[in-house]
């Protein structure tokens, strides 16, 4: 618990009018988007930075006095990875949010990290250029928390995912030492690649400032095929034929019938609610292309005697993604609670993992929406519970458990980009060995060696 003279000294630091210390105030940080079952506590203080100096003034005091720090975008993350377990002081970037510098020669974007996804985008598309993740809630989230999760998103298959599109970050370490790491051009074969280590560790070896974003050029048009099917395999077998024809959709994303009929409660989209799954097939490039594209795809579904559309209007366009990224929230009218979980398994496995993970969710009388982005084997179950229901929340526990066993025996892993957080950690052994493990917790301490940063995320020390 911070002392009142702490919360003296921090105002002394930065702007006063920037350190929130009311409880009131607090409070609305001691959540993000996840269902947390375990202690967590409000902050001792939330400081809204809006330099590089404030965050390094905050780091070095905090270093000194041994207070956690937990970094915060728009708390969007699913595994609690913002959260506070023992108090400390929240780093709010909502004031760090903007473009320093945009170069569509080089095809570069220089960010602080409160910037939102959605405007990295835009703006990168008004010249021609593409920011490729998109995370479901890419018009809220940030990169800065974008970075810290290593986040994918539906067009992964084609685009890879955060990672691919960081050049170079500049972070604060625990004692406020300011570092680059990276270089701002495509190519890059001088010493370790530090920044990759930096992406997806979840705030807890450094904070990131600013981040140089590699552009692409932005396809010249897309379509979209919805295409249903009567049986799981069937559409994995048929997502297969399309890559053999050597046709690389954007995106290739699934809903199951549950997720289907649950949307069409939610948000009406006129989506086919007796069929088995339904996929979401994107397609892009030059407009003399997609036509090639359209006519290879419909060959191979047509095989499957199956009913499907395509749509090249812009409007009609969102509405289908509008639909697929209203799957969350809809699943909420069929519980209290929804928890998605993040899985992924090779492609090849897709039928086994998503007939098993249904099987599992029925074991345990649990309902379930299973959407996903079926082209790289990224499967969400997104399961409706009470969890103040003692019952229900152990059945959830067995189902989890039995879920990763099954992920992991089929050549996956538990999360393709929530992340760990607090949710996962019991389960961190089953895909990673010991050595592994331990070299992990080395490198924390080399970073932080008095365990400040997001302290108890990913692993416990």
């Amino acid at each position: 618990m911070l002392l009142k003279s702490n919360i003296n000294d921090l105002k002394n630091i930065i702007k006063s009018e920037n350190v929130l210390f009311s409880k009131e105030e607090r409070y609305c940080y001691s959540q993000d988007s996840t269902h947390v079952n375990q202690k967590i506590t409000i902050p001792d203080v939330v400081v809204f930075v809006e330099t590089v100096e404030d965050v390094q003034k905050i780091l070095k005091y905090a270093n000194m006095h041994k207070i956690p720090v937990i970094a915060r975008g728009a708390g969007t993350n699913m595994v609690g990875a913002c959260v506070c377990q023992d108090g400390g002081i929240v780093l709010n970037f909502s004031k760090m949010n903007k473009i320093l510098e945009f170069s569509p020669e080089d095809m570069v974007m220089k960010v602080q990290p409160g910037v939102v996804l959605n405007d990295i985008k835009l703006l990168a598309e008004r010249e021609g250029l593409f920011y490729p993740p998109d995370p479901s809630n890419f018009k809220v989230s940030t990169i800065g928390g974008s970075i810290a999760q290593s986040s994918g998103g539906a067009k992964s298959f084609k685009y890879g995912t955060t990672k691919d599109y960081i050049l170079s970050l500049k972070v604060v370490l625990a004692d406020g030492t300011l570092m680059r790491l990276g270089a701002g051009t495509i190519k890059d074969a001088v010493g370790y690649h530090l920044n990759q280590l930096i992406i997806g560790s979840e705030g807890t070896l450094a904070i990131v400032v600013e981040a140089e974003l590699k552009l692409i050029p932005l396809p010249e048009s897309s379509g979209i095929i919805t295409a249903y099917f009567d049986t799981i395999q069937d559409a994995t077998s048929a997502v297969n034929q399309i890559i053999k024809q050597r046709i690389f959709p954007a995106t290739i994303d699934f809903m199951d019938n549950n997720s289907i009929k649950t949307v069409e409660e939610f948000y009406p989209s006129g989506l086919n609610t007796t069929k088995a799954c339904l996929l979401m097939i994107e397609i892009d490039g030059y407009e003399s292309s997609l036509t090639i594209q359209k006519e290879k795809i419909f060959e191979i579904l047509n095989n499957y005697g199956n009913d499907y559309d395509y749509t090249a209007d812009k409007i009609q366009m969102e509405k289908v993604w509008t639909a697929r990224r209203s799957s969350f929230a809809s699943t909420a009218k069929l519980g209290r609670d929804v928890i998605s979980d993040d899985i992924i398994v090779p492609r090849s496995k897709l039928p086994e993992a998503l007939s098993g993970i249904q099987s599992i969710c029925n074991k345990y009388s649990l309902k379930a929406c299973i959407v996903g982005h079926i082209g790289d084997g990224n499967i969400h179950p997104q399961i409706a519970l009470n969890m103040d229901n003692d019952e229900e929340f152990k059945n959830y526990q067995g189902a989890k458990s039995e879920i990763y066993l099954l992920t992991v025996s089929l050549g996956g892993t538990i999360s393709a980009e929530h992340g760990v957080g607090i949710e996962k950690i019991p389960y961190l052994n089953k895909v990673l060995d010991t050595n592994s493990i331990d070299y992990m917790k080395k490198i924390k301490m080399l970073f932080d060696p008095n365990n400040i940063l997001n302290p108890g995320k990913i692993f416990k020390l």
